[in-house]
Parts: structure tokens; sequence; C-alpha cells
């Protein structure tokens, strides 16, 4: 599992399993959010197994399934929220990372430049380049 940090409080990851939940556990992540859905791909290990096994060493957990190709500024503000209210830090996961970075990159975008998204995502190492339009309908002045 990649372990891509995004900001002081938000570390964005590829599929989890639950058997890193124990690394995830020693590096002091209090919360998880998955957006990625269950049985997207052959294999995939559900929600449920990752959310048992993180409850077991008393990391919160929460479903948020996104569809990676058809991301509303809806999702985004609900990601938002969830990041915003669940103890710090949080790991949030799909299958690379990047639909949390997307989600994250759309609501910023409400308050923040394109060049200061994709430049902070792009450190964590994501290209948000093709949501700059998106991003620059929701920058209100």
């Amino acid at each position: 599992m990649e372990l891509n940090v995004l900001t002081g409080e938000l570390t964005l990851g590829s599929q989890l399993h639950p058997a890193a939940i124990r690394h995830i556990a020693s590096r002091g992540f209090r919360a998880i959010v998955c957006t990625r859905p269950d049985g997207e791909a052959p294999g995939q290990p559900s929600y449920e197994e990752v959310e048992e096994e993180a409850r077991s060493r008393g990391i919160e957990t929460v479903y948020l399934p996104v569809h990676w190709n058809d991301i509303s500024d809806r999702d985004a503000d609900a990601f938002a929220d969830l990041i915003a209210a669940l103890p710090k830090p949080v790991l949030a996961y799909c299958r690379s990372g990047s639909r949390c970075a997307m989600l994250w990159g759309l609501h910023e975008a409400k308050r923040r430049p394109s060049h200061e998204i994709l430049q902070q995502a792009m450190g964590a190492g994501f290209d948000l380049t093709g949501l700059v339009p998106r991003f620059q309908n929701l920058l209100r002045p």
C-alpha cells in the first residue's frame, strides 16, 4: 500500500488490505475513509473487512463509495465534511488514491485558486490538471 501525505491531517492511499491495518495503526492514524465501492475489482477486500480490523485497533472508519468517473460536487462536499469531522490524522483510500485527491481538490476549489490545489496535489503525487475547468467553475470570488 502506498501512502501519500496531502495535508498535515490527510494522507491518501491505494487499496487498503486488512493485514495492513496494524501498520496504519502504528503510524498513528485515527480514522479511515474508504471511497472505493465494494466489488469494483475482483479480489478487492470489502469495506466491511477493512472496517472490522480497523475498529479492533480503535480506528474509526467511514464508507463513502464514489465511482471514479462520476464524482459530483456533492461527493466532494461529503468527503470534506467527513475529513473535517473525523479524528486526525485521517487516511482516505480508493484504488490508487487519485479518486480521494479529486474529491479533496474539488472541494478546495471553492475557496482556493487552481494553481495552489494543483501544486499541493502534485507534491503528494497526484496530477489533477484534468479538473482545472471544474475548479475554475467552482471558485467563488
